[in-house]
């Protein structure tokens, strides 16, 4: 099972690279199945194309166009291999089986049954599968979120026993994002739950839900470079304590908070499909809602709809901390919170757990913390 990022389908030279890539290792002997998602930044364009039509797009309406730009990349990536003399045959997430809840813009699988795939497999055939869609019990189109073509890799060599080769630009995952970091490390290993605590938290290498369901099903997941050498990053089980593994950091979000009970604006949120990051409290014991700007298809309205006494903090980001075992004492907390004031920068509010420490902080320190907190955690 191999799955290919935005990015290294971008255009069609990259997809003939890719095609190559997969003739190599089937040259090898292997019987494949790739996971594609779309085109560069296509789904950012087909989404502001929706928002051009409407500032709050029905979510049904919205998977319907969504899933046209993986589409596009699987029968593109299935001509190319057939220009190398190659049998490929496309199939989009419905035709592959995965079955997937109702739930509109951010599905959960439920359910998968590759029996068309295993069919063309044994044809010699590869198969390339449009990824981030499914198609619910009621036979309505959907999409999977942010990521979700790493969710439908996942899913399916779990489904096929196969191995799972994520490939993106980068060999493997850093300890932080070398775009803000630049002495960040490659990491040889992560274990599922470091793994996933850092993709929720806005690392974008992998997805969290793919994670959670390799871990579910015991799939070892390899992250590793499209066009260069490396020996990228296993996703595997824990791989023993380790402290901080890595920091990152999240600019593009909403911090909503409310002094009374939350009640009202979560029933808010979960009326317009938002999922949150983390539910807190402030120092001036006001609750604080943390949620990823992606998630928000329609900001104009629910900004429209917020309750009384409910204050939104658009200046704000999220810097985290992940690691087994980071709060097994309080000597990494004393430490962040030290490097914080020593840069000057106010921490409004904190979510610490067994894996995860997060500082809420204004947007305009956030990238200055990620690196500062790197250097005194990590190195």
């Amino acid at each position: 099972m191999q799955k290919f990022g935005g990015s290294s389908v971008a255009d069609a030279e990259k997809l003939r690279k890719v095609a190559q890539r997969v003739k190599a290792r089937r040259d090898e002997g292997w019987r494949l199945v790739v996971v594609v998602s779309a085109m560069g930044d296509t789904t950012d364009e087909l989404l502001a194309l929706a928002r051009q039509i409407s500032a709050d797009p029905p979510r049904r309406e919205l998977d319907m166009l969504l899933t046209c730009g993986e589409r596009i990349s699987m029968a593109l990536l299935s001509m190319a291999l057939h220009e190398q003399g190659v049998a490929a045959i496309s199939f989009t997430g419905s035709q592959s089986g995965i079955i997937t809840d109702s739930t509109h813009a951010q599905a959960r699988i439920i359910e998968v049954k590759p029996a068309r795939i295993e069919e063309e497999l044994a044809r010699d055939k590869v198969v390339i599968v449009a990824g981030y869609q499914g198609v619910s019990k009621h036979r309505e189109v959907t999409t999977l979120g942010r990521g979700g073509s790493d969710t439908t890799a996942v899913a399916l060599a779990a489904a096929l026993g196969a191995d799972c080769e994520i490939y993106s630009d980068v060999d493997g995952v850093f300890s932080a994002d070398p775009r803000v970091v630049p002495s960040a490390q490659k990491l040889e290993a992560l274990s599922f739950e470091e793994m996933q605590e850092l993709a929720a938290a806005g690392a974008k290498v992998l997805n969290a839900q793919a994670v959670e369901f390799a871990r579910e099903k015991g799939i070892v997941i390899h992250a590793r470079s499209t066009h260069a050498g490396g020996t990228g990053t296993a996703i595997q089980a824990t791989t023993g304590p380790s402290r901080v593994k890595g920091v990152t950091c999240e600019s593009d979000v909403w911090v909503f908070a409310t002094k009374s009970a939350p009640d009202a604006l979560l029933e808010l949120l979960d009326g317009q499909q938002v999922k949150g990051r983390n539910l807190l409290w402030d120092e001036a014991g006001r609750t604080l809602a943390v949620v990823p700007l992606h998630d928000v298809h329609g900001p104009e309205v629910l900004r429209a709809k917020l309750p009384a006494g409910v204050t939104l903090l658009e200046d704000h980001g999220t810097v985290t901390c992940v690691g087994t075992g980071l709060n097994a004492d309080w000597s990494i907390s004393r430490k962040a919170f030290g490097t914080a004031r020593a840069l000057g920068a106010q921490v409004v509010a904190s979510y610490g757990s067994a894996l995860q420490l997060t500082l809420i902080v204004k947007r305009d320190q956030v990238k200055a913390l990620t690196k500062a907190l790197h250097e005194a955690l990590i190195g």
